[in-house]
């Protein structure tokens, strides 16, 4: 099954693979990492990059936009931060971070010895050049966001009314390795990678810095030869299908196991051939094709529930580009909760599941995934299938049945237009299926313009209020630091429901205050927010799915534990070949 993905980290909207219930009782149990085993020195690893297209291949953090270009760069890239299992940042990385909230500032200082694969310390210009890439428009990069501008300088540099960013300091000069980040507040989700308050990269200013902005991400120092502080450097690129990374001799850590890693572009519809005949020593499985793969000798299923999940969403208004706004529609077809938890009531996800997704799909119950540990609200039971419940809440709330179909509470007729996203071959059946669970319980559904919509008509549609659409089907990719208000804000253009309401906007306000420095008082607000959006069902969380690889049983290093990559990357300075 294939469903529309917004990521939440500003980046693009992306098509994503359904491939995975917070019951730990229901989950398969697939390991998160290969066995441990003494590892020797030496040795080459296949990878293979599913995508039907050839790779952009733009090899910076600042300018990347899609989670290919992400993983063909794994080798070599490294964020600054290493973190816990539920994403706190700690003192293990390449460099360190001190939050002063006293005087409002964040001190990032890299480590003596975290060298560029040509031999240079990284610097501190290095990380204040990350922030020029990003705030500078010339360079058009997709990964500046309005959380930037808490720094002071920053608005006004990428506006153009600057030449510096005032707010970044460098007490020891820019061969130093220290910058101070001067804020208008702190946050405390500033703590945790992926918060989106500052760069978690490096630039090679010495590398980089005669490159206009306005040619970088076309510049071959981006395209061909890229440089990088982590464990591996480019050795050989063919543009757009495969990447070779040999071993960077200054890597910080010390040498990694593996004398080269290939990354090679194969289509999806070859994956589960590919993993069969071992081409491959690390392959993503695609998901439909579990049980094609799944009995492969010599190969250890690693699997991971990602930070994400999947949604039904309803349309209660508009989004205002003059005010910058979402303005809610209290006359909005689906302005009502008795309607909204009905359908939710009335949809058998886990059945759908287990049917047509071989078990890799399951039931999520909130809009805060269970990876977010104490943030996850384990008491939210979510919308289990219930048409009993269903045919009472629309009983009580008087829509009755005029014949076949129910009315609204006015008595005037109600058709619902359901948009669903084109996908794989159980896209359709899968569809069919809640739409038929809908006509149970009276609702008059019908699939938005007669069919499947294809991704791009989707999300121009989504994002632009058509009135033909009253709800729809879609996910997000997350954030690994879990604030709702990229999403679910009344000035964030992403919150695609348009829903506005002074408690929402009070709770997302609270996670997100100064008194959320407090662990306990944000996991609280945190737990009151999911059960107000279950309660109100604006959104209604469907299911999350596993990313499965399937890696070469000789293989040991390997891990998804947040602790044990980098965020979100492998790091590939681990892996090696068994002795």
């Amino acid at each position: 099954m294939t469903i529309g993905v917004v990521t939440a980290a500003a980046l693009a909207l992306v098509a994503c693979s359904k491939s995975g219930n917070t019951n730990v009782n229901t989950k398969k149990n697939f390991p998160t990492a290969t066995p441990k085993k003494a590892t020797k020195q030496g040795g080459t690893v296949k990878v293979s990059l599913e995508t039907d297209t050839p790779f952009t291949g733009i090899f910076s953090d600042e300018l990347a936009t899609t989670a290919v270009d992400s993983s063909v760069a794994e080798p070599g890239e490294e964020s600054l931060f290493d973190t816990d299992n539920h994403y706190k940042i700690n003192d293990k990385g390449s460099a360190t971070l001190k939050l002063n909230q006293n005087a409002k500032t964040a001190t990032i200082t890299m480590k003596k010895g975290v060298k560029w694969s040509d031999g240079k310390q990284v610097n501190a210009k290095d990380l204040e050049y990350s922030y020029e890439i990003l705030a500078n428009k010339k360079t058009a990069s997709q990964r500046y966001n309005s959380k930037f501008e808490d720094i002071n300088g920053m608005k006004e540099y990428h506006e153009g009314k600057a030449k510096t960013i005032s707010g970044i300091e460098m007490p020891d000069g820019e061969n130093g390795r220290t910058i101070v980040l001067h804020y208008k507040q702190l946050k405390p989700g500033m703590y945790y990678s992926g918060n989106g308050y500052f760069s978690e990269d490096a630039a090679p200013y010495h590398y980089l810095k005669n490159v206009p902005f306005n040619k970088l991400q076309s510049s071959d120092q981006i395209r061909k030869r890229p440089l990088y502080y982590g464990p591996f450097k480019v050795q050989k690129l063919v543009r757009g299908q495969s990447v070779t990374w040999v071993p960077n001799k200054y890597y910080w850590r010390g040498r990694p196991k593996l004398n080269k890693i290939v990354i090679q572009v194969v289509s999806q519809n070859s994956a589960s051939q590919a993993i069969k005949s071992h081409k491959f020593d690390v392959a993503q499985v695609v998901n439909s094709q579990w049980n094609q793969v799944k009995g492969t000798k010599g190969v250890d299923f690693i699997g991971q529930i990602p930070l994400q999940y999947y949604y039904l969403g309803f349309k209660v208004g508009k989004w205002n580009t003059a005010k910058g706004k979402n303005v809610m529609n209290k006359n909005a077809k689906m302005n009502s909760k008795p309607l909204r938890q009905a359908i939710g009531y009335a949809m058998n996800v886990d059945a759908v599941d287990k049917r047509y997704t071989q078990g890799l799909s399951f039931q999520v119950p909130t809009l805060i995934p269970e990876g977010f540990g104490d943030y996850f609200n384990k008491d939210v039971k979510g919308y289990h299938y219930d048409l009993k419940k269903a045919n009472q809440i629309l009983d009580k709330a008087g829509y009755k049945k005029k014949g076949k179909w129910r009315v609204q509470p006015n008595g005037k007729p109600l058709t619902i237009h359901f948009m669903a996203m084109t996908g794989d071959s159980t896209q359709e059946p899968i569809v069919q299926n809640y739409i038929q669970q809908w006509h149970k319980i009276g609702l008059n559904v019908k699939l938005a313009g007669g069919r499947l919509t294809e991704p791009n008509s989707f999300y121009d549609k989504v994002q632009h209020d058509d009135p033909s659409v009253d709800m729809f089907s879609a996910g997000w990719t997350l954030a690994s630091e879990p604030s709702q208000i990229t999403m679910f804000g009344e000035n964030s253009v992403q919150n695609y429901e348009r829903f506005v309401t002074p408690e929402n906007n009070k709770l997302l306000n609270e996670m997100d205050s100064q008194k959320s420095f407090n662990h306990k008082y944000r996991v609280q607000k945190f737990h009151e927010w999911q059960q107000y959006m279950f309660d109100q069902a604006y959104v209604i969380p469907t299911d999350n799915a596993y990313s499965i690889s399937a890696v070469n049983s000789k293989l040991t290093g390997y891990s998804t534990k947040p602790s044990k990559n980098n965020n979100g990357n492998q790091l590939w300075y681990q892996v090696g070949y068994v002795k």
